[in-house]
C-alpha cells in the first residue's frame, strides 16, 4: 500500500482530501489536527504503520507496517444530521461490517465499537469530536482493522481475544486497498441513512451477545440480558429484577458463568 496506489483505488468516491503516511503516531491525532484547520468533509487520514494509536480509555492499537488498516475519516454533519450524532459508531461498525460480510465472514458489532470474528475482536473504532464553541465542527472516526495476520497483537498485549480477517478466511486475503475502499463505500452509504429507520434495525441485527447475560463494566457494573439498542443508539438491558435498563456508554463482556 503507498500513496499512488491508494489515490488510484480510491479515485471514484470523491474523498475530501487524503494525506497518506508511511509511518504515523496516530491518524486520529493527525486527523484532529487537520480537521481543526478546516479539512473539508469526508477527508482521509491513513498510514500504512501506526506507532501509537489508541483506542477507548487510552488502550494500545497495534499496528505493524504493512499488517492492518489503520485510518481516520474527517466528517463535518449538517445540520440535518446533528441529532443523530449518537448513531455514527453504529454508522461505522456497519461500514466495517458489510465488506466482512461480501467476503463470507459473520461479523458481530461488540457494543458500542468493536467488530468481531468468531468471537474475536478483528476491528475497533475511536470516535472523537472537534467543538466550535458549544457546537459540533467536525467528528474524526478513527478505524482500525486487523487485515493480516501480523496484525494481531501478542497475546500478552490483549483484553480480548483477537483474531483477523486473514486467520478467519484460511484462504488468499483481499488487498488491503480493497478492503479500504469497500469500508469506504459502505460508510458513505450508511451516513446517508444515518436519519432514517433502516441503521439501527440493521445494527441491532448484527449485534454481539444478543440475548445473552452481559456485564456493563464501569464504577457500578450492571448485569442483564442484552436486549437491543434504543433509537440513539444505546443499549438496552434486561436485569435480574425484570426492569429495562438504558445503558449509553461503556464496556459489554459476556457475565461469566
Amino acid at each position: 500500500m503507498n500513496e499512488t496506489s491508494l489515490k488510484k483505488k480510491l479515485s471514484k468516491l470523491k474523498l475530501g482530501g487524503l494525506r497518506y503516511f508511511d509511518s504515523i503516531g496516530s491518524t486520529n491525532d493527525e486527523a484532529l489536527a487537520w480537521a481543526t484547520a478546516g479539512a473539508p468533509d469526508f477527508s482521509l487520514v491513513i498510514a500504512d504503520e501506526q506507532t501509537q494509536g489508541r483506542g477507548r480509555f487510552d488502550r494500545k492499537w497495534f499496528t505493524p507496517k504493512g499488517s492492518g488498516l489503520a485510518l481516520s475519516l474527517i466528517l463535518r454533519p449538517p445540520h440535518s444530521h446533528l441529532p443523530y450524532l449518537s448513531r455514527t459508531v453504529g454508522l461505522a461498525a456497519l461500514s466495517i461490517a458489510d465488506p466482512c460480510f461480501k467476503l463470507g465472514l459473520t461479523p458481530r458489532i461488540k457494543w458500542p465499537n468493536d467488530i468481531l470474528l468468531n468471537s474475536k475482536k478483528a476491528a475497533g473504532i475511536l470516535i472523537e469530536t472537534v467543538w466550535s464553541g458549544d457546537k459540533v465542527d467536525s467528528l474524526v472516526i478513527g478505524m482500525g482493522v486487523n487485515v493480516n495476520k501480523a496484525s494481531v497483537p501478542p497475546a500478552d498485549m490483549l483484553q480480548f481475544p483477537a483474531t483477523s480477517i486473514e486467520d478467519e478466511l484460511g484462504e488468499a486475503t483481499p488487498a488491503r486497498e480493497d478492503i479500504l475502499f469497500d469500508i469506504l463505500g459502505a460508510f458513505l452509504h450508511w451516513c446517508e441513512k444515518i436519519d432514517t429507520d433502516e441503521l439501527i434495525p440493521t445494527w441491532e441485527g448484527i449485534l454481539a451477545f444478543r440475548g445473552e447475560q452481559v456485564q456493563v463494566a464501569g464504577q457500578s457494573p450492571i448485569t442483564g440480558e442484552l436486549l437491543g439498542l434504543e433509537p440513539d443508539g444505546s443499549l438496552l438491558l434486561l436485569d435480574a429484577n425484570n426492569n429495562s435498563v438504558i445503558i449509553r456508554y461503556g464496556d459489554v463482556s459476556l457475565r461469566p458463568a
